[in-house]
């Protein structure tokens, strides 16, 4: 059978697709753009009744669906349940009511960890080329993988590919033929576009940090939020940096045109940009399209922390809620409320840490404002109960605010704790300073130790 006969014999409808989900089912999806579209979320939802003891697992939802309605998901609890393994904006209400139930993973794991749950997985990718295969377009991630370790174990009972004719094809390894598929739904549906946003004065400060540690020829990764933005608006001036990284960097077609990012320094994959997927507006998309200069691939290979390690000079820059004294590094919630998930942000801290003349750098706004207008710091003598820790202290390096940057690699605890209280809110850095004596100063020389 030629492989267009295999494709045309595996063509099903929405509905037929949705038919084959069954009860008991954990049914996996691509992270972000290469989700499946809202309408087989919908199809899926619309079976609830006849469903049980159904579970979705994701990451980084950028459609919209009922799946994100917590009344909605309440209503139907314990047929068709969420269980999101990075939960961005859409999925926050249903967090705080427990309606979703967190999986923790980070990227590097996160094919293993969904080969190991998922008896169906839906991947969203461009029509096959004249050869057979499809390309998992703008996010490969933990797709590949998961589908082909997931059939090796025969845990993987369905693989569903929906093809989207407006899904641009980008080169790496980010090709999968259609034999590894087990049935194909044709939907063409337009691309999501994530708008790029302004950086805030808070982050433009906390950037500028960041730029005095970047030097021509280093390779760079940073992750979502305002503060890379503004990174990226002042990186103008730097040479040849080179790029691996997780998500592809907002701005990069600009950097690139402007020979900012050459990538000609790395030691693998010279003059290519490296990540695992892809999310910005449409001009990034048509950058990223059939460029030989760019590549995806599977996230078990970008975000592997010993392959990152190799690079020299890598610079990684994710974000933060929180920073304890001794500094443990919590980005994913506060307490027991989710806000996110752990991501690659401990892959590139590991990464960095072993590249030679690397940092990975820690990117937290000193205060957040209540509703009632008071100041909350994010540099505490110790994190709220239960709150989940993204980066443990052993691996901390530079923590960046607003005030400045704090170097806590070779510190002791305490003076880790007095470096972090010197770029703390300048309002509260009375009281943290109470809280270091309190905590760690010997208690019989706590007067001696007055000021």
């Amino acid at each position: 059978m030629s492989w267009q006969s295999e494709y045309q014999s595996k063509i099903l409808s929405l509905e037929e697709a949705a038919r084959l989900i069954q009860s008991g089912d954990t049914i996996g999806t691509g992270l972000a753009l290469g989700a499946c579209s809202s309408e087989v979320y919908e199809a899926i939802l619309d079976r609830h009744e006849e469903l049980e003891n159904v579970t979705i697992i994701d990451c980084v939802q950028v459609r919209k669906t009922r799946l994100f309605d917590p009344i909605f998901m309440s209503s139907i609890y314990g047929r068709i349940n969420h269980k999101p393994g990075y939960g961005f904006n859409s999925v926050r209400s249903n967090y705080k009511a427990k309606i979703a139930d967190f999986y923790p993973v980070q990227t590097f794991d996160t094919d293993d960890k969904f080969s190991k749950r998922c008896d169906v997985f839906i991947a969203q990718v461009t029509p096959p080329n004249k050869d057979g295969y499809v390309n998992l377009g703008l996010t490969n991630f933990y797709t590949m993988q998961a589908i082909r370790m997931g059939k090796t174990t025969h845990k993987l009972r369905l693989a569903i590919a929906e093809v989207n004719d407006q899904m641009p094809v980008v080169f790496g390894n980010n090709y999968m033929h259609i034999s590894e598929f087990d049935c194909f739904l044709e939907n063409s549906t337009p691309i999501v576009s994530a708008q790029r946003g302004k950086a805030s004065d808070i982050e433009k400060a906390i950037g500028s940090y960041c730029l005095e540690m970047i030097n021509d020829g280093d390779t760079i990764q940073m992750g979502l939020g305002g503060i890379p933005e503004a990174v990226v608006a002042g990186l103008e001036g730097k040479q040849d940096l080179g790029v691996l990284t997780e998500m592809c960097p907002v701005g990069l077609p600009q950097l690139v045109e402007k020979g900012i990012v050459t990538n000609a320094r790395k030691p693998f994959h010279k003059g290519v940009t490296l990540a695992t997927f892809c999310m910005g507006d449409t001009s990034m998309y048509e950058y990223v399209r059939e460029n030989p200069a760019c590549e995806l691939h599977p996230a078990a290979y970008t975000n592997n922390p010993t392959f990152v390690g190799q690079h020299p000079n890598m610079k990684c820059m994710n974000m933060a809620i929180m920073v304890d004294f001794t500094g443990q590094i919590a980005s994913e919630g506060i307490g027991d409320r989710m806000v996110s998930g752990s991501g690659g942000q401990l892959d590139f801290m590991l990464g960095s840490f072993w590249s030679p003349g690397g940092a990975g750098m820690t990117l937290v706004t000193s205060a957040r404002k209540e509703a009632d207008g008071s100041l909350v710091s994010s540099i505490v003598p110790e994190l709220p109960l239960g709150t989940p820790i993204t980066v443990p202290r052993s691996y901390a390096q530079y923590v960046i605010t607003e005030y400045g940057i704090a170097n806590l690699r070779y510190k002791s605890v305490t003076e880790r704790a007095k470096a972090l209280i010197e770029i703390a809110h300048p309002d509260l850095r009375g009281e943290l300073k109470e809280s270091l004596k309190r905590k760690f100063y010997p208690q019989v020389a706590i007067d001696l130790a007055k000021d």
